[in-house]
């Protein structure tokens, strides 16, 4: 048996530091956010006492959260449907073809990963702008689907290559086609990695300020991270509505991890295979 020395308490502690410094940022958002202007002034990290949450019905209301939920809500559903689809199809091609076609694409894909989005910026803008689709739901699942699709790829590249082969062959011994064995066979085995796509792909989506800001700023679409910066510097006085704000756009993707965050290490190591 292991004995309990000192390096392990050392070790112990080191952990119970890093879990602090972590959850502290936490702590101080929802703190904050129960308190109202009176009992920040006085001890802004103290407990609130009473809590209040006023805040999130005021931040709610006056930042027009409810619409910006859904919008954010409609892009990255469908962002992650796009993705998941055509990501999926293509990875099951590249995996099963053994040619310079095949490959040399699958390069290209890992291309784009490494090269920054920020370079085709300013020319995607001019082509959305040429199409009238600047403000439209269109034009900002497009892109998200676009720039997430490499990562999307390798991923689920490198979990089908790590399935058994022979799962597909004896499908299409048996007279199914590819998209047969596709859709039937190899699909729902693709459920752990399927899983770190949603979740990678989905923080991506949700948090993404940058991209918003740039095409649907002042629109009736704007999603949650751009209603927050408007509404932050409306009401930059009122800390406890703008932490109330934060918490209630954070809360949505908050979710969806935790139901599917024992995918993610599972999917991600499967998916770096091959």
């Amino acid at each position: 048996m292991n004995r309990y020395r000192p390096r392990t308490l050392l070790l112990e502690l080191l952990m119970v530091a890093v879990a602090v410094a972590f959850l502290f940022p936490v702590y101080a958002l929802v703190t904050l956010s129960l308190k109202d202007p009176a009992q920040i002034a006085a001890s802004p990290l103290a407990p609130p006492a009473p809590p209040t949450t006023e805040n999130y019905s005021a931040a709610w209301s006056s930042a027009s959260l409810g619409t910006a939920l859904l919008s954010s809500t409609l892009i990255t559903v469908t962002s992650l449907v796009l993705l998941i689809a055509i990501g999926s199809c293509a990875a099951y091609w590249l995996a099963r073809t053994a040619t310079r076609l095949s490959y040399g694409l699958y390069i290209l894909f890992l291309l784009g990963i490494v090269l920054p989005f920020q370079l085709g910026m300013i020319p995607l803008y001019s082509v959305f702008s040429d199409l009238d689709l600047i403000g439209s739901y269109q034009a900002i699942i497009l892109f998200y689907t676009g720039i997430q699709l490499p990562f999307t790829v390798f991923l689920y590249t490198g979990f089908i290559r790590a399935l058994p082969a022979e799962y597909t062959a004896a499908a299409l011994v048996d007279g199914a086609s590819h998209w047969q064995a596709y859709t039937r066979i190899v699909f729902p085995l693709l459920r752990p990695i399927t899983g770190t796509v949603l979740i990678l792909n989905a923080v991506f989506v949700w948090n993404d300020f940058f991209t918003p800001l740039l095409y649907l700023a002042g629109s009736d679409h704007e999603t949650v991270p751009v209603r927050i910066f408007a509404f932050v510097g409306q009401y930059v006085s009122d800390y406890g509505l703008v932490f109330a704000g934060l918490v209630l756009g954070a809360l949505p993707i908050l979710a969806v991890f935790l139901l599917l965050q024992r995918y993610v290490i599972k999917g991600f190591a499967s998916g770096l295979k091959g």
